[in-house]
């Protein structure tokens, strides 16, 4: 290809941008080496940057033209050369102080060098024998970097060339560790070799060669995982001989001298630039600790003053150079301190505020630029996976990792993590550290910020094969930052670690089989332990335990981490031993399928939670065994609130257009109503809901079931144009206030249309039958009380609206007004529904009420009292008639309803809270009392549905039972041992709210308060 045929789009195709200046420049190349354009384009369009590459090419080529001709002699080689120098300015730099070193780039790169390799390499450089260099100072550390550069420049062309790069990042970060290793040796030769003599800072030979000196590396120089340019963090040891009459003191300062020399050796400015930082700051009592200890002092340190971090620092240690025996037994004494040390107190927790604290104090204008430290970066995936080894690698040796992606794979093994999560997070570390490594190349200097600059992050681009443009590596980029931060905060956050961390080895009962009671504990010892922390039936317990630990599989391995924890959960709830049983039977139905697990090991909170509802609620259980997959709820918050009432009436239109049976289309109302029945109780008993929240809630379930039933068996019988009918909601469902096991309190209406009343009547009845029928469940019984009717149990199930207008005007007694206080349409035909609360209205918000009618609601309400209360119920305890409960709150609102809501109408409403706040708006009643009132009437209903919740049993009456008290104080967040606490704070409120009732609604003068 001629010049003139050199197009610039032929030059953009090849990645060239500068296209001005690049013809010339090829010219000058073509003419200096005497290849071909065609020879050429495809040489620099391998490269990352083929301007620079093409510029750095002719520096070398004018530079030194002997030598760079030379070692170009092919279309490959230079191929070869253009690709280095193409990614690394660093590179070419030094080809041009060492152009002889081009010789590196000779042949292909087709195998990485072996450790051993590297360290004969660079000794060699340095002429040692027996570990004494014949080099020293300026000569020594020049041999020393050049023979160090030349390999890494060969292990950069093997990186650049291999077809991918990120799966090949294991292997290039091994390579440059073991380089780092093998500059530290032939530095320590070099400084052995300046220590030997006479003077100051120099010893006898004998004394120097006798002195063990290891040098331990830590971070990711431990770890085999080097970056191209990285502060190697190493901490020295040392001690006496005595065999050699070499004490540990004079150990100490030879020692530290070759530490000081080695250091130098490395990053002293010298003819041939520093290498990189040798950091000691890892050491024991960091820059103000000694620069070299003994093996004992280390342990001594360890063992006594040693932080959680200093911990966390060592779990990546291994010798580097220098006596390979004192840096095994350096390892060897304090791995076992490093895997017990997340048992300290408040371990995690200060490991994740460490995080933090990295986070926190990167500067602001780098934080979204930042690879390693920044959300989502490097640090994320790093201290993730160094937390769950420390925590798990107490007691599972498999985990005990030094490198990220081993330590990755070893947890995922072991069932510590999902596999999909681990491949995920090893996919994207080594993605990451692949443009870590290629940013560093570039200027072969130490940096972890993102390129600002788009024609940078271009060049990182192409560097390493990610993507065709900058925006897209940006694109990627951020991908892989979400996605490292939402794993981070699951894992490295997830209480379980707080909780496995703290539970001591000996007490875990997770590997206990039912015969053997686990490591070291009979049967007995163990059934005593769990008695100890709470079980009532330990040797069914331990059963539990045997049979959810059972076995090979990774489903009982998996259970075999959590039961530790869980067990301390669910020790710490009401009943642990429903708690236990129910979660069996739940892994039993679950365990096979592959989110539920995960969810409890991975899910920040999960696991807490369902011990929370399993020990805490037997409905809860039970509903639970029959919805198992509901448990996935418990990994979101918003999951576990009170779904909107547009949204079931929602699914309940699909669910009806999708049915043509009635029965059909209720059973899976029926499944839709016990479905969002056990949201609300986890809701309850999680503390996500108020009992406001909670009532509306159950009263909109109750609601919805019931409509979309009766829709139902209107579209099946098709008599719409024969008849409307209707709903009417009265009592606690009237009024939005339905708890955990109440009745729903209804009324039926119709009015005939086409029929006539006779056979509308029928019609009316026949629905009734099948509305019962239909909304019937054995699984969540829902009683359909029509007791509020009017004559009560004596009147008809169903009337007609003029029935109950002609029965209203004319024979109406006081109590059936109060009932219709709370009538609220819930379901049928909206004319109808209209119509009847329009008669209802005249009914109950009479212009006036008279004192006869008064005294009546007064005598009624004594009457009550005194004969509904259930034989020998204690009125004191009686959380529905009882003195101060409901029953007195309600009727005082209801009266005042009566006397004062054709007057005022915001008192026309079905809820008792809210008429209550408007009679004190009104002044029917002062703040305090009303408050009164309004705290007993809450207690009351909370403890109502807490005693459902915790039997799974309807019942009234405040138990006496301490074990059930403590039971419901646990669910109404009283803390554990609350029962007579919970007592007395009930008998106190509805005490409180009595005497205002006496006071307010029979006009009873106030008891004076009793003297001490």
């Amino acid at each position: 290809m001629t010049r003139e045929q050199l197009s610039l789009t032929t030059l953009a195709r090849a990645g060239f941008v500068g296209l001005s200046s690049v013809r010339g420049q090829l010219d000058e190349l073509v003419a200096l080496t005497g290849f071909d354009v065609d020879d050429l384009l495809p040489a620099f369009s391998a490269a990352a940057d083929p301007d620079t590459a093409l510029a750095l090419a002719l520096r070398l080529l004018r530079h030194a033209p002997v030598q760079s001709a030379r070692y170009v002699p092919s279309r490959n080689d230079a191929r070869r050369v253009l690709r280095v120098i193409g990614a690394s300015e660093g590179a070419a730099e030094f080809f041009l102080r060492q152009p002889a070193e081009l010789s590196a780039l000779d042949l292909p790169v087709s195998v990485l060098p072996t450790a051993d390799e590297l360290r004969a390499d660079l000794l060699d450089a340095v002429g040692a024998i027996d570990g004494v260099a014949a080099l020293e100072d300026d000569e020594g550390r020049t041999a020393l970097r050049v023979r160090y550069r030349r390999r890494l420049v060969q292990i950069a062309s093997f990186d650049l060339e291999q077809d991918d790069p990120v799966a090949g990042f294991d292997a290039v970060a091994a390579a440059l560790s073991d380089l780092a290793a093998a500059a530290l040796e032939a530095s320590l030769a070099v400084a052995r070799k300046q220590t030997i003599g006479t003077g100051p800072g120099r010893f006898p030979e004998a004394e120097v060669r006798a002195t063990p000196f290891a040098v331990i590396g830590m971070g990711k120089a431990g770890a085999r995982e080097l970056n191209y340019v990285s502060d190697v963090d190493v901490i020295y040891v040392t001690e006496g001989v005595e065999s050699a009459g070499l004490s540990a003191g004079r150990a100490v300062d030879i020692a530290t001298r070759l530490a000081m020399l080695t250091q130098r050796g490395i990053h002293e400015p010298a003819i041939e630039p520093g290498l990189w930082e040798v950091d000691p700051n890892l050491r024991p009592e960091g820059k103000d600790g000694a620069l070299v200890r003994t093996l004992e002092s280390h342990i001594a340190y360890y063992d006594r003053w040693a932080k959680g971090w200093e911990f966390q620092a060592l779990l990546k240690a291994r010798p580097l150079a220098g006596d390979a025996d004192l840096g095994a037994r350096y390892v060897a004494a304090l791995a076992p301190k490093v895997w017990s040390s997340a048992s300290r107190e408040n371990f995690v927790e200060s490991v994740q505020r460490m995080r933090e604290r990295v986070t926190d104090n990167i500067p602001d204008d780098e934080v979204h630029y930042q690879l390693k430290l920044g959300p989502g970066g490097l640090r994320d995936v790093e201290f993730t996976v160094q937390l769950l080894q420390l925590v798990h690698g107490q007691s599972d040796e498999l985990v005990r990792q030094r490198d990220t992606l081993s330590a990755l794979a070893a947890l995922a093994a072991q069932g510590y993590i999902g596999r999909e999560e681990a491949a995920t997070f090893s996919q994207d570390y080594r993605t990451l550290r692949l443009m870590e490594h290629r940013l560093q190349l570039r200027h072969l200097s130490r940096t972890h910020l993102m390129p600002r600059d788009e024609g940078d992050v271009r060049v990182l681009a192409r560097a390493t094969g990610l993507a065709s443009s900058a925006e897209q590596l940006m694109v990627r980029w951020n991908e892989i930052k979400h996605r490292v931060r939402g794993l981070h905060e699951r894992l490295f956050y997830r209480p379980l670690l707080s909780a496995v961390a703290a539970t001591n080895a000996d007490a875990r009962l997770a590997d206990a089989p039912a015969t053997e009671g686990g490591a070291g504990l009979t049967s007995e010892q163990a059934e005593a332990r769990l008695a100890a922390i709470g079980f009532r039936d330990p040797r069914g317990a331990l059963a539990h335990i045997a049979a959810l630990t059972a076995g090979v599989s990774r489903r009982a391995t998996i259970q075999r981490h959590l039961l530790p924890v869980l067990l301390q959960w669910f020790a710490a709830g009401a009943d642990p031993d429903y708690g236990l049983l129910t979660f069996r039977r739940l892994s039993e139905d679950l365990g096979s399928t592959h989110w539920y697990l995960r969810m409890l090991r991975d899910s920040t909170g999960a696991a807490e939670r369902l011990t929370r509802v399993l020990s805490g609620s037997r409905f809860a259980g039970d509903l639970l065994g029959r919805i198992p997959e509901s448990v996935a709820w418990l990994e979101s918050e918003e999951e576990l609130r009170p779904r909107p009432a547009e949204l079931l009436r929602e699914e309940t239109a699909a669910i009806l257009g999708r049915h043509e049976s009635a029965a059909t289309a209720a059973a899976s109302l029926r499944a839709v109503r016990r479905r969002e029945v056990l949201r609300l109780a986890f809701s309850a008993i999680l503390g996500f809901s108020t009992i406001e929240e909670l009532a509306r809630g159950l009263t909109a379930v109750t609601e919805n079931v019931i409509a979309g039933v009766l829709a139902a068996i209107r579209a099946e019988r098709g008599d719409a144009d024969a008849l409307e009918f209707a709903i009417i909601g009265m009592g606690r469902f009237g009024g939005r206030e339905l708890g955990f096991g109440s009745d729903a309190d209804v009324m039926y209406v119709f009015r005939p249309l086409a029929a006539d009343q006779d056979t509308a009547h029928k019609a009316a009845l026949a629905i009734v039958a099948q509305l019962n029928t239909l909304t019937e469940d054995s699984r969540l019984p829902l009683d359909l009380d029509i007791g509020l009717r009017p004559e009560g149990k004596n009147g008809p199930a169903v009337r007609s609206l003029e029935a109950y207008r002609a029965y209203y005007r004319r024979w109406s007694l006081t109590w059936e007004a109060q009932a219709l206080l709370r009538a609220r349409g819930v379901a049928g035909d909206a004319a109808l529904l209209a119509d009847f609360e329009a008669v209802a209205d005249e009914v109950r918000y009479p212009a006036s009420i008279g004192e006869q009618e008064v005294r009546e609601v007064k005598r009624i309400k004594a009457r009550v009292e005194n004969e509904r209360l259930p034989q020998g119920a204690d009125p004191s305890r009686h959380l529905k008639l009882g003195r101060g409960s409901l029953s007195d709150v309600e009727w005082f609102v209801q009266l005042v309803q009566l006397q004062h809501a054709a007057a005022i109408p915001e008192l026309r409403t079905t809820s008792t809270l809210e008429a209550l706040a408007v009679a004190v708006e009104h002044g029917f009643i002062d703040a305090d009392d009303a408050a009164k009132l309004h705290d007993a009437w809450l207690f009351a209903s909370r403890a109502r549905s807490a005693m459902t919740l915790w039997t799974n049993k309807t019942a009234d009456v405040l138990p006496a039972d301490r074990v059930a008290l403590e039971g419901v104080a646990r669910l109404m967040e009283y803390p554990p041992g609350s029962a007579s606490r919970l007592e007395e704070d009930y008998l106190a409120v509805t005490r409180r709210a009595r005497a205002v009732f006496e006071r307010s609604f029979y006009g009873l003068p106030q008891r004076p308060a009793p003297t001490g």
